[in-house]
């Protein structure tokens, strides 16, 4: 008796198959997000994945994890942190779907130029190191690579879509995905409800997330008892609140916050 062919696959089948395969992980990865996102409009989210990247982070670095947050409701957090957060992070957040393409145009054209500035300086760096060498005076070691200075174009949606399900890589991968999820928050969630999870679970310092966390450790008062200039303050360190942190009497920080707190009265925010 023999045995009967066994048929193969030509390798375009193959192929076609694995980017069928690829297609259906996509998709159900888009439904865990959305079904995730419509959950949120009945139960607060316990933690984001930027929050539990930094519990680990400084449970292997550290050997311990200081961690503080206190979810408040939208009306507990108080008018004037809600006002300077979108004064200072997104003063269109009202209005927009979620992007703000002009943002991010105007953005990425800084970022080119400061990429263009950054590799003329390494260029420089790197003559003068060679020059050094031929004249045998070549230093002990090469001088670190000048970096460019990044600046984001994103809304709140965005962060907060970043912040809830992504990583902190910059792809284009993942800039695309940010792009689905923050869509999805526009049309599942209501602009009260996106800033409430974003004042809840946004970074303000170390190991210290939340409006009311926020509040408490620098001002040692509640979000809604905070006045217009601790507002503005708190806002104005969100793009980098590590830094600010140990720099708490920076002169920008201090310049910033005025800025911010004479533009809050112009900011309505969602109600």
């Amino acid at each position: 008796m023999s045995d009967a062919p066994v048929a193969t696959l030509s390798w375009p089948a193959r192929l076609g198959r694995l980017l069928v395969l690829v297609l259906l992980a996509g998709l159900a990865l888009q439904l865990y997000f959305l079904l995730r996102i419509a959950l949120m409009t009945v139960i607060d989210p316990a933690s984001t994945t930027f929050q539990r990247s930094e519990i680990w982070r400084l449970a292997t670095t550290q050997g311990s994890v200081d961690w503080a947050q206190d979810w408040r409701d939208y009306e507990e957090l108080g008018l004037p942190i809600a006002r300077a957060v979108i004064a200072s992070e997104d003063a269109g957040f009202v209005e927009h779907s979620g992007v703000e393409w002009d943002a991010i145009e105007k953005a990425w054209e800084r970022n080119q130029r400061a990429e263009a500035v950054a590799e003329r300086r390494n260029e420089q760096l790197e003559r003068r190191q060679q020059q050094a060498l031929a004249r045998g005076r070549a230093p002990a070691e090469p001088p670190p690579r000048v970096e460019p200075k990044v600046v984001g174009g994103s809304t709140i949606t965005q962060q907060l879509a970043k912040n809830l399900f992504l990583s902190g890589e910059r792809t284009a991968a993942r800039k695309a995905q940010e792009f689905v999820i923050t869509f999805m928050l526009e049309a599942l969630l209501s602009k009260r409800r996106i800033l409430e999870i974003y004042l809840n679970h946004v970074e303000w310092g170390e190991g210290l997330f939340g409006a009311q966390a926020a509040a408490r450790h620098y001002f040692r008062t509640d979000a809604r008892r905070l006045g217009a200039v601790q507002a503005a303050r708190l806002a104005v360190m969100l793009p980098a609140p590590k830094r600010f942190e140990r720099r708490p009497g920076s002169g920008y920080l201090t310049s910033r916050a005025g800025t911010i707190a004479a533009r809050m009265g112009a900011v309505q925010p969602p109600r």
